[in-house]
């Protein structure tokens, strides 16, 4: 299949490309390859664009621009795959896709946005290999090596595997959530749905808020999952303790616990990934000082700093974006830094001593250039490993929190608060409320946990099995 795209793209045969041509030249000197690719990924890409926009349009003020950018379709959504509807004595299904029931047209559409996901990350690897094949100069690098390893690494895969299925259900959640979000949770009492009335033998319309009402999971009992409720609603993962949804409170969850995390992670690479090159770079007082630095701040309990800095926090403008999200990512990014420099100070001080270091050093060449080209690449990979594991430690934190009562605003849908509304109802008919939110956050940090693994042992092979007790200490020692 891979060379069967790769030949139809052009992409079979590779070129004596001149050793000091740049990528630009050679994508300049050959562009039909590169062209063709683009387009189809293009093309993919614009099948949902619309949900993308709309996505960045709740960013955005009320005005024309975001109602613009709101209104912009998207090929697989509720409106051309509707799941909502009622059922009908004599007209079976009523307002669902083709008649079918709405947990079969719930299935299909989700089914469709996985396996639209995964063409897109299929075409993005197709890119990857007809770089390798036709724009890269050299027929092997270690790096092929890497992949190699971690294409045959079970446990990574594993958890590739976890970590995309999160994902998609995090980027995708308008779609793969069996109702609306704002209709079931911010203004239920605003919207209506209809519904055949069995008593009256006639369809009826009624508040969604009065109708969540009507499919409380309680004490005595619940709307479970993979069940209708009253009102011919189709609940993936039940009700929760007011009616809403699970499925769809645990979609639009994710995707908070999602963007805190990368904000939080990439914040924490930034700072830990520059205080490493440049301490190692210049040493001495320097150095020094960002162990100070670090040991001071690892030296407070995190759990209660961020608590503090999010109760003194709590009534600035920071508060105000993304529903407090991203006060919570940026408290995570300056606190959770000196645990990833600490993983890679190691590798950063082996690589300021080697001898394509010196040499840049003797021939004049600018510290900062250094760093960037030099150093900095060598530290990629253990940066990479270290913030896959740190993810779910984010994670499990902004859950943490939220079941404390703190963390996003209320009532954003977050885990942990999935977690603690169904704290007193563990050991009744909804069971639910509880353990399935708790059952995710253990399988999606130890997931984060198993690419970690995988991507540490396909960059240095030797650390799973304690021969390279270097490699071991540079990759493994702080996961």
């Amino acid at each position: 299949m891979k060379r069967t795209l790769l030949r139809l793209l052009g992409g079979t045969d590779r070129p004596d490309w001149p050793e000091d041509d740049t990528l630009g030249d050679r994508l300049r000197t050959r562009p039909g390859p590169a062209i063709r690719w683009a387009a189809v990924l293009l093309g993919l890409l614009a099948v949902q664009i619309g949900m993308l926009l709309g996505w960045i349009a709740g960013f955005l003020p009320a005005g024309p621009v975001a109602d613009a950018l709101g209104s912009i379709p998207a090929a697989i959504s509720h409106e051309t795959v509707p799941n909502r509807g009622y059922f009908h004595p004599e007209h079976g299904w009523v307002g669902t896709f083709m008649g079918l029931s709405p947990a079969w047209a719930w299935a299909l559409r989700t089914g469709l946005v996985y396996l639209y996901a995964a063409t897109v990350t299929y075409w993005v690897w197709v890119g990857y290999l007809l770089f390798r094949r036709v724009y890269r100069a050299a027929d092997w690098t270690p790096r092929d090596d890497v992949v190699d390893r971690l294409r045959g690494h079970t446990w990574g895969l594993f958890g590739g595997v976890v970590v995309f299925a999160f994902l998609v259900y995090a980027l995708f959640a308008p779609v793969v959530s069996p109702t609306d979000i704002t209709q079931n949770l911010y203004d239920p009492f605003a919207h209506e749905i209809t519904h055949f009335d069995e008593e009256a033998g006639e369809v009826r319309s009624v508040f969604i808020g009065d109708a969540n009402i009507g499919s409380q999971s309680g004490a005595q009992e619940g709307i479970g999952p993979m069940q209708y409720d009253p009102y011919d609603r189709f609940h993936p993962f039940g009700t929760m303790d007011r009616g809403q949804d699970l499925f769809t409170f645990m979609a639009y969850g994710a995707r908070i616990s999602l963007f805190i995390g990368v904000v939080a992670i990439g914040l924490s690479v930034v700072i830990s990934g520059g205080l490493a090159v440049l301490s190692a770079y210049y040493k001495g007082l320097l150095d020094l000082g960002v162990v100070l630095g670090s040991d001071s701040v690892q030296a407070m309990p995190q759990l209660l700093v961020i608590i503090l800095l999010s109760v003194v926090f709590a009534d600035t403008w920071l508060a105000g974006l993304y529903d407090g999200g991203f006060l919570l990512a940026l408290i995570f990014g300056l606190t959770g830094w000196p645990s990833l420099w600490r993983a890679v100070r190691g590798p950063a001080l082996q690589v300021a001593d080697r001898e394509w270091v010196d040499a840049a050093r003797s021939m004049g060449q600018r510290p900062t250039r250094t760093m960037r080209r030099h150093m900095a690449p060598y530290l990629t990979g253990y940066l990479l490993v270290y913030a896959s594991m740190s993810l779910g430690g984010v994670i499990i934190g902004v859950a943490g929190l939220s079941f404390l009562g703190l963390g996003v605003t209320s009532p954003t849908p977050e885990w942990g608060r999935a977690v603690d509304a169904g704290q007193p109802y563990v050991a009744t008919a909804s069971w639910h409320i509880s353990l399935v939110p708790g059952v995710l956050v253990v399988l999606v940090v130890t997931a984060f946990n198993a690419l970690g693994d995988g991507i540490r042992d396909a960059i240095d092979p030797e650390s799973d099995t304690g021969a390279s007790q270097e490699g071991a200490m540079a990759t493994g020692g702080g996961g």
